[in-house]
C-alpha cells in the first residue's frame, strides 16, 4: 500500500483527503485544541471569544482553511497584536512562516534563540499535539455518507488516501471504520506534498481526466490544478450533503467522462462557500 509497490488496477482513481474531508476531525481539533492552546500560551483569556472566532475563521471557514498550523498561528497573533494587545516577536514569526522551507516543530525549535515568540510557538504546538492525543476516540469518526460513498467507488475505481496528516493516525482512523480495506494506496506527510502525491499517482499510468481529488480545503484544489486533474469539494458545514451528491452524481459523471463542466461548477461552489 506504499507508493513504491502500488500498481494501477482500474482506469480511474479517486484520491481522498482525510482530516475535514472523509474524517470529521478538523472542527474538533481546532475548537478544542489549536485555538484554546493559543489562548492559554499567550494569556489571551480576556478576549477569548473574539480571538477564537478569528482562529476558526482563518483555519476552518475561509480560503485559508487547512493552512499549516504555524502560518495560522502567525496570522491570528498578528490580528491579536493589531486589535487587542502587543505580541512580542509576531512579525518575526510571520516572516518565518512565510519564507521557511519547512514548517514543523523541529524547524521552529531551531529558531528559539532568535526571539521568545518561537519558544512560545513550540510550546503551543507541543500542547496542541498532547491535547489532540487526549481527544476521545469515539468522537473521531467519518462524516455521514462516507462509508456509503466508498462502497460506490470500490470495484469501479482505485482509491487513494492523499493527506498531509500523520500516517499512523490516518491508518488507525481509516482502519477503525472499515475504510482502509477499500484503499489501494495511502499517501501521507512522509511522501511530501499533496501535489507531489498526485504527481506520483499520475505517473502510474492514469489519464489526467481519470484522476479525481476529493478534498475540503484550498490546498486540495491547488494540488489538483497543479496536476491537471479533476476536483470534487466536500463543503464545510455541508459535508453530509457533499458526500451524498458525490455518491449519487459526481462519481457517475467522473466514470462516464462527463465531469469537466460539472467539476467547474463544483469549484465555483467551493470558493463561494469559503468566501
Amino acid at each position: 500500500m506504499s507508493g513504491l509497490d502500488f500498481k494501477k488496477k482500474h482506469e480511474h482513481i479517486v484520491c481522498i483527503d482525510s482530516d475535514g474531508c472523509a474524517m470529521d476531525t478538523m472542527n474538533i481539533k481546532h475548537y478544542r485544541c489549536f485555538g484554546p492552546c493559543m489562548i492559554k500560551e499567550w494569556g489571551l483569556e480576556k478576549w477569548e471569544k473574539e480571538i477564537l472566532e478569528k482562529w476558526n475563521e482563518i483555519n476552518l471557514f475561509s480560503m485559508t482553511r487547512g493552512i499549516n498550523r504555524f502560518k495560522g498561528l502567525a496570522l491570528c497573533l498578528l490580528y491579536v497584536d493589531e486589535n487587542y494587545r502587543p505580541i512580542e516577536g509576531v512579525k518575526a514569526l510571520k516572516t518565518w512562516s512565510d519564507d521557511a522551507p519547512e514548517l514543523s516543530n523541529n524547524a521552529v525549535s531551531k529558531m528559539t534563540e532568535v526571539s521568545p515568540v518561537f519558544e512560545k510557538a513550540l510550546n503551543w504546538s507541543k500542547s496542541v499535539n498532547a491535547s489532540i492525543e487526549e481527544l476521545p476516540k469515539e468522537e473521531i469518526k467519518p462524516f455521514e455518507g462516507v462509508k456509503e460513498a466508498f462502497e460506490e467507488v470500490y470495484g469501479k475505481c482505485d482509491i487513494a488516501v492523499v493527506s498531509s496528516a500523520n500516517p499512523e493516525a490516518v491508518r488507525a482512523e481509516w482502519e477503525r471504520f472499515g475504510l482502509l480495506d477499500m484503499v489501494d494506496i495511502v499517501c501521507t506527510q512522509e511522501m511530501g506534498s499533496k501535489s507531489a502525491a498526485l504527481s506520483m499517482i499520475r505517473d502510474k499510468g492514469y489519464a489526467e481526466d481519470h484522476i479525481l481529488m476529493v478534498g475540503d480545503a484550498p490546498g486540495d484544489l491547488q494540488a489538483a490544478l497543479e496536476n491537471g486533474v479533476y476536483f470534487y469539494p466536500i463543503l464545510v458545514r455541508h459535508e453530509a450533503e457533499s458526500w451524498s451528491e458525490f455518491a449519487e452524481l459526481g462519481l457517475k459523471k467522473f466514470l462516464s467522462d462527463d465531469y469537466r463542466e460539472y467539476g467547474n461548477r463544483k469549484m465555483d461552489e467551493f470558493r463561494a462557500n469559503l468566501a
